[in-house]
């Protein structure tokens, strides 16, 4: 995805609505807009096809407010993670096509043309206390383009739910796997699937499960090939990773 501004000064310099002085002037503020509290990266769409994502936490909903509007005046979609209410009102008093994803936490603005997804992302978890974690993958890997199927609560406790899952294991093109108590369920599906899995540990368990330390040392330890791990409860960063192989050879 192109930023949007830089289309809009180019269309009005073939126009001759705009000088190249005029130009030169706008451009050079595009790298990023210093807003004081933050400094809003202009150009992430154009090194990484999409524009920087808010991080809510620790923000307050006036920053969220303006950290949205300056991304919005440069790009045509925007994600904001472990988003509350407070944040979800903050922009959609700004962008009112903003939606919710309560569960995940995460605002999503997309105004972009409608398209295809594209390749295979599967997204599991080990139980319905990590669906959080795992809803955060799926929309993160959705709006960066992936066909993105679920699969949830499938954990090695009852082995016959994931075995019945063996088809969609089998012709995923990337997994994303998220399991929290003793964090097993990545070593088995790395042991079926012959793509990517990437291993999500979640802050849920009992007693020394540490609030996550346990499935993590878990999945870094796995004895299946193909595994990669990312930190505790980082449900963004699996489905950011997971969209970007699934796009690999695609059109």
């Amino acid at each position: 995805m192109h930023d949007a501004n830089v289309r809009q000064i180019l269309e009005e310099l073939k126009s001759g609505s705009l000088s190249v002085d005029e130009a030169y002037d706008r451009l050079r503020h595009l790298p990023f807009t210093d807003l004081k509290f933050a400094k809003v990266d202009n150009h992430r769409a154009i090194r990484k096809g999409f524009p920087e994502t808010i991080f809510c936490q620790g923000k307050t909903p006036e920053q969220l407010r303006y950290i949205a509007q300056e991304i919005l005046k440069n790009a045509d979609a925007l994600l904001a993670t472990r988003a509350d209410e407070a944040a979800f009102e903050a922009i959609k008093s700004i962008e009112p096509a903003a939606v919710y994803h309560a569960q995940a936490r995460i605002v999503a603005v997309d105004k972009r043309e409608r398209r295809q997804p594209v390749g295979d992302v599967v997204v599991m978890s080990a139980g319905t206390a990590d669906v959080p974690v795992a809803e955060e993958a799926a929309i993160t890997a959705e709006m960066l383009g992936a066909n993105v199927s679920r699969v949830y609560d499938v954990g090695v406790a009852g082995l016959h739910r994931l075995l019945a899952s063996y088809e969609k294991i089998s012709g995923a093109k990337v997994i994303v796997v998220v399991a929290g108590m003793d964090g097993v369920l990545p070593s088995v599906v790395g042991g079926m699937a012959s793509c990517p899995v990437i291993a999500v540990p979640t802050s849920v368990g009992y007693g020394s499960h540490f609030g996550g330390l346990a499935p993590l040392l878990t999945m870094l330890n796995s004895c299946a090939t193909g595994v990669a791990v990312v930190n505790i409860d980082n449900g963004y960063g699996a489905g950011y990773l997971a969209a970007i192989i699934n796009q690999i050879g695609e059109v």
